[in-house]
């Protein structure tokens, strides 16, 4: 709970939710949610929610020197221990399809480094880890590149640009991809997903109505399910995709592409371990 002490100092400093956010670099929004996690996790109200500034009540005003003496004493920590090696903890946000994969090769790349750093893996979907980013409840996460703009306070890095692909069952006789979309059931990536969004819109583009059977947001599963013959899909053609008994169809010159990447907290710190899981990432990417 050091970060949500620190943000509670930064508030009672500052006065205002807003001008604390812009002194650590985050949204009033992630700044409301530590303030409110570390509230529950004392148990009470630390802020006058009458006033319109950010005052402190009587257990805020009775909190703040113990919170001021807990953050100075693990930086003195924090101080002592970069004399040796680097510890600590990095909390990565990750989407299903990477976990297997991309982020089994960076976090081998990473401990080699960095061997007394804990990590945790949050597991999510993309809309729901930006989120966790955005609160400060990860430090990282590596998800769909969101089809809107993100807040000035996060930065965006592509790893990976995935082609999607009509995938069929293998036995299926062959035939152009549109007539396949038109004609056979679709097991659909779920549209509240970022990467569903992207074909959905391609589906519309190409006024393409299809006969929905199935709609879920895991690939594998998808792939799973065309490969029992239970429809044909479009998907994204992943890195470590098990083909067995699936035909993937190219879509020519109407090709697009599902974009993977890591979305964090600006800036990104030269040096730090996230800085050093993000070149690990890259690395694992271009292998």
């Amino acid at each position: 709970m050091i970060k949500e002490f620190k943000t509670f100092i930064a508030v009672a400093r500052d006065g205002t939710f807003t001008g604390a956010g812009a002194h650590l670099g985050l949204t009033q929004s992630a700044v409301s949610a530590q303030i409110k996690r570390l509230e529950e996790y004392l148990g009470v109200a630390l802020f006058d929610r009458s006033a319109r500034a950010a005052v402190l009540n009587a257990h805020g005003r009775e909190m703040l020197p113990q919170a001021e003496e807990l953050v100075a004493m693990a930086e003195r920590l924090v101080t002592t221990a970069g004399a040796g090696q680097v510890s600590g903890s990095l909390r990565i946000g990750a989407i299903a399809s990477v976990q297997h994969d991309l982020l089994v090769d960076a976090l081998g790349r990473f401990r080699a480094v960095y061997p007394d750093v804990r990590v945790r893996i949050v597991p999510g979907v993309s809309l729901s880890l930006l989120g966790q980013v955005d609160a400060g409840e990860v430090d990282m996460a590596v998800l769909i590149r969101p089809p809107f703009a993100l807040p000035p306070e996060l930065g965006w890095q592509r790893l990976l640009s995935e082609p999607v692909v009509l995938a069929m069952p293998q036995a299926m006789p062959l035939a152009p991809w549109r007539d396949v979309l038109a004609t056979q059931p679709f097991i659909r990536y779920d549209r509240a997903s970022f990467g569903g969004r992207v074909v959905d819109i391609f589906l519309k583009k190409q006024r393409i109505n299809v006969h929905e059977a199935i709609e879920l947001d895991e690939i594998d599963a998808i792939a799973y399910m065309v490969r029992r013959g239970l429809g044909v899909a479009l998907l994204p053609q992943l890195r470590g995709l098990d083909l067995t008994g699936l035909r993937l169809v190219q879509l020519g010159e109407h090709a697009f592409h599902r974009d993977i990447g890591i979305i964090g907290r600006l800036p990104f710190d030269g040096g730090s371990v996230r800085e050093k899981m993000t070149e690990c990432l890259v690395a694992a990417a271009q292998s």
